[in-house]
């Protein structure tokens, strides 16, 4: 089995969050996400699951210098960002498709997928 990502992306620009949201939408949303990871669990494939506060509300620590510094803000600037995120593990990507295919269609967004890398035996 391998373990996947899928990764909600938001447009930076506007930052969405959960506070920002009209309420209907969000209850809708939150709805469709319950449904969502009701089916992952109870399927046997939700590893993890978490959101994201906006990039604004970052730290970054940089130690490519030597001693590391913390300051405030994203350690890159980007047209979009990881706004939320699921770890399923599934035999294929196939499977792993098919699980952000679901997402997409009761989030009404997109998803992208990615599998973990793992150590290569030998």
């Amino acid at each position: 089995m391998t373990q996947y990502l899928l990764s909600l992306p938001h447009d930076s620009e506007e930052e969405p969050t959960m506070a920002t949201m009209d309420p209907a939408e969000l209850e809708a949303v939150m709805a469709a996400t319950g449904a969502f990871m009701e089916e992952l669990t109870s399927s046997g494939v939700f590893v993890f699951a978490g959101g994201l506060h906006p990039p604004s509300s970052a730290i970054t620590v940089d130690g490519t210098d030597g001693d590391p510094t913390a300051r405030p803000g994203p350690f890159t600037r980007a047209p979009e960002y990881l706004g939320g995120l699921w770890v399923i593990e599934v035999p294929d990507e196939d499977a792993a498709v098919g699980w952000a295919t679901k997402a997409a269609r009761a989030l009404r967004a997109r998803i992208e997928v990615r599998a973990f890398q793992t150590v290569p035996q030998g």
